[in-house]
């Protein structure tokens, strides 16, 4: 009786150690997909808007150039859902074709057109901070060329 208890125990505990570990394997760091030394301005209009777990994401549609006239849709990630409501961004805030500037970080695959967003800014000239994971750490206080506001959207958005 005390070895099915046992086994019983084991099969419990091997299958909620399983169910905690699978996401944290499928979530990523920021190290692992994006450059902290490849900062990237992206200014386009926003094409489409996932709102998902674990990950917001912005996809904008880039001149490649003047002189090409060809664009190229690249794909922002944010913070949480959660974080940016909390944060004050709404998804109603983020409408298609609605332009933005995005600062952030490129993807280190250089082949992707995938960027880790720190701030956007809106055409009002409003700021507000994506700040995805890894990029709380690198959003300190801004060089005196690059003056920021707080990185917090007023309030009413």
């Amino acid at each position: 009786m005390q070895l099915r208890s046992l086994y019983g125990t084991l099969v419990v505990g091997t299958l909620a150690l399983l169910i905690y570990v699978v996401p944290v394997v499928a979530h990523h760091a920021f190290g692992a997909e994006f450059d902290a030394d490849a900062p990237i301005r992206l200014q386009g209009n926003i094409v489409r808007v996932e709102w998902v777990n674990p990950h917001s994401w912005i996809h904008i549609e880039v001149d490649e150039g003047p002189l090409s006239g060809e664009t190229e849709v690249w794909m922002v990630e944010g913070v949480t859902p959660n974080t940016l409501l909390r944060r004050g961004l709404r998804r109603e805030c983020l409408q298609i074709g609605m332009e933005l500037i995005v600062d952030g970080y490129q993807a280190k695959d250089l082949t992707l057109t995938r960027a880790n967003g720190r701030d956007v800014t809106f055409t009002d000239g409003q700021k507000f901070f994506l700040g995805s994971s890894g990029t709380c750490l690198l959003y300190t206080s801004p060089s005196p060329r690059d003056q920021r506001g707080s990185g917090v959207a007023a309030s009413g958005w």
